[in-house]
């Protein structure tokens, strides 16, 4: 039979212990390049990083399963011990949740790209050229101005940033469990939204709807011609950090969808940052506050693997190694560094390769890994472990969990 850990770590947990720092670099895994002779971390200049890790234990994560290609929103929960295979939450919802949206239960939500089709309907680019907010704006407006839906509720479409936006029905008998239309390749259309099961066919019929009158609202635009959704969820509220593990978060970040799925678990958030030293420094500022458990996220190490770009993605994690320094010198009772799912850039795209892992805190056994990057980190202490250990790890280093039997 087996047994859910983080059941147990809810029985064990108390309220005593130290402050625990999560630092989660988006997509940071990667693979080897052969013209640059190693991974986006080995060809890094990453003295801080490889500092702290000879002070740690170190290992690897494999978030959610063998072979299973994690998105951000299941990598983060795993990251938060919410097994992503039990706790199934879609995009839709943690973007509406990212931009504040009320969402209510029973709401159904869906992640939305503004992209780019060409004459045969084909998908020439699934995120427009990743137009600028102010433009998805407009857009948004006029697709509220000139679309309507026959049915006994109503519809939300809000702008989340740049060429994403969120769509969110709100009425009775709404199911969400449906096929997503972007089919995350270019060259061959969108797919026909279709629903799963019996109880969600009358969102098939009004996501067809949708789409089909906002295509004629788009038509003359350029480049964001088209929409394309993904994530379609029914929104449940999920048991909170503080309700299962005695853990009083805040979230760091800019981008909505993190975010979203920190309000999701009852993080506190502060504003958004705006940049990654920003975002360390926020940290500084809240340090000393009523918390004992900060999340703070950096997002472009994964949009740039996505964009192929490995040489910035180098730059980027290279300026995240300089900026270290601005959360060590916080001395906190436990730091881990790591990341929700690998986006190497010779993929282009998110992978299930596991993810370099540091546990950094006065309990860890150092392990005389002497670099932080995917290779180096395999042969530390913890090994490769399930993306879900990760918080009962943080809890015990940070001791915050009591023996288990007498």
């Amino acid at each position: 039979m087996n047994t859910d850990i983080t059941k147990i770590w809810e029985d064990l947990v108390w309220e005593e212990g130290g402050k625990i720092v999560y630092l989660i670099l988006d997509g940071l895994g990667g693979l080897p390049d052969a013209e640059r002779g190693g991974t986006e971390l080995q060809v890094a200049d990453t003295h801080n990083f490889d500092q702290l890790a000879k002070e740690s234990s170190c290992g690897l994560l494999e978030i959610v399963g063998p072979g299973i290609t994690p998105g951000s929103g299941p990598g983060h929960l795993a990251l938060f011990g919410y097994d992503p295979l039990h706790y199934r939450v879609g995009r839709g919802v943690l973007s509406a949740l990212g931009i504040d949206f009320d969402l209510q239960a029973g709401d159904v939500a869906a992640r939305v790209n503004f992209a780019t089709v060409d004459e045969a309907g084909n998908i020439s680019d699934r995120r427009a050229g990743r137009i600028a907010t102010d433009l998805n704006q407009k857009l948004t407006q006029k697709i509220r101005d000139q679309v309507s839906l026959d049915f006994d509720g109503t519809f939300f479409f809000e702008t989340v940033s740049e060429h994403r936006a969120v769509l969110v029905l709100r009425g009775a008998n709404l199911g969400g469990n449906l096929v997503d239309t972007d089919p995350q390749q270019t060259g061959v259309p969108a797919a026909e939204p279709r629903a799963k099961d019996d109880g969600s066919q009358l969102t098939e019929k009004l996501i067809c709807s949708f789409v089909e009158q906002v295509k004629s609202v788009l038509a003359a635009e350029k480049p964001a011609n088209m929409i394309l959704l993904r994530g379609f969820e029914r929104y449940e509220p999920l048991p909170s950090l503080q309700e299962r593990f005695k853990l009083k978060g805040l979230c760091i970040a800019d981008y909505p969808m993190y975010r979203g799925v920190s309000r999701l678990i009852g993080m506190d958030l502060v504003d958004p940052p705006g940049g990654i030293e920003a975002r360390f420094k926020a940290l500084q500022a809240q340090y000393a506050k009523d918390y004992n458990f900060f999340f703070v996220h950096v997002k472009k190490s994964d949009s740039l693997g996505e964009d192929a770009d490995f040489d910035s993605k180098v730059s980027l994690i290279e300026t995240v190694d300089r900026l270290l320094p601005l959360i060590t010198t916080l001395a906190p009772d436990v730091l881990v560094v790591t990341a929700d799912h690998s986006t190497p850039a010779t993929m282009g795209q998110h992978s299930w390769h596991p993810v370099p892992l540091l546990i950094y805190g006065a309990h860890t056994r150092v392990d005389g890994v002497a670099q932080f990057d995917e290779y180096a980190c395999r042969r530390g202490m913890l090994g490769t472990r399930p993306g879900t250990h990760l918080m009962g790890l943080a809890l015990a280093n940070a001791g915050r969990l009591q023996k288990y039997g007498a």
